[in-house]
């Protein structure tokens, strides 16, 4: 079981209270909503991954609980978008909230077993990138589609690459010949731009940006945000775990513009690990109004 980035300091910083009221807006492998029930909290988890729901229902002796799944006595499971928060917690009866954790990343399990080309290494998958299977529109139909501009702006915008402007060309030149439509497609089509040394570093941020792209990430985090300070008590916990640079500015300028928030406290991840030493976690306390 993969133990999520920044766990001790997530947990320490919730302050748990015995039988308090916790949301879990990204459950992904669970490892923050188990946590919180070892100190003694209630969790009400919410995943966006309809089909990592189905797999963990098929492996695990779960029950189904009033809109969801009973995962032990202590944890409800709901399928959701966390931007509608305030409307899921209010639906399942769990107002107010003593503290609210979203960890903005993709979990492991969606990067190795998904099969929806989130990782750049993955050459045979499909160039699909969505989260909720449900929506329409894929990594593969924007690099088909999008014109030269509009994948310059989500390149530069969502992960700040500077060969923003001759990718989108390149991927433009290349779609006229060919579709691009997995994974490996499109590393080619970039490799054969890109000198080897970089390739690994473009491709990072050019598939961060297509998957923010797609899953309309940037709005779900202002909608999530403002829905979870209407739900939280006075002097509660808003805690954001954030992996670029992107997420991480959006998060800071929401938290420094609401006037409930009372406390900002910003920590960096400290691992050697690749995937998680971008982490940072923001903290804000809600104020009373």
């Amino acid at each position: 079981m993969h133990t999520p980035v920044l766990l001790k300091q997530v947990i320490d910083n919730l302050d748990i209270r015995k039988d308090g009221k916790y949301i879990d807006a990204t459950y992904g492998e669970g490892g923050h909503s188990r946590e919180i029930v070892k100190r003694g909290g209630n969790v009400l988890a919410i995943e966006y991954d309809a089909d990592s729901i189905n797999k963990k229902i098929k492996d695990r002796d779960w029950m189904m609980a009033g809109g969801g799944w009973r995962i032990e006595k202590n944890i409800k499971l709901v399928s959701g978008n966390y931007k509608d928060i305030e409307r899921i917690a209010r639906q399942n009866d769990f107002v107010p909230v003593d503290g609210i954790m979203f960890d903005l990343g993709i979990s492991m399990e969606q990067i190795s077993q998904s099969g929806r080309g989130f990782s750049y290494q993955k050459l045979n998958e499909p160039l699909d990138m969505r989260i909720d299977t449900t929506l329409k529109r894929t990594a593969a139909d924007i690099v088909n589609s999008y014109s030269v501009h509009e994948l310059y702006e989500i390149f530069s915008r969502y992960s700040q690459e500077i060969d923003s402007r001759p990718i989108a060309e390149i991927i433009s030149r290349t779609r006229h010949m060919k579709k691009i439509q997995t994974v490996g497609d499109l590393v080619n089509t970039i490799g054969a731009l890109m000198p080897k040394k970089n390739l690994e570093s473009r491709m990072r941020r050019v598939f961060q940006a297509l998957r923010m792209e797609v899953n309309e990430e940037l709005i779900n985090i202002k909608q999530g945000i403002s829905g979870a300070l209407e739900i939280l008590k006075t002097e509660g916990k808003l805690l954001v775990i954030s992996f670029n640079e992107t997420e991480d500015r959006l998060v800071k300028n929401i938290f420094k513009a609401d006037n409930r928030i009372s406390r900002l406290v910003k920590i960096k991840s400290k691992s050697d690990y690749r995937f998680e030493k971008t982490a940072t976690l923001r903290i804000a306390v809600k104020t009373n109004i």
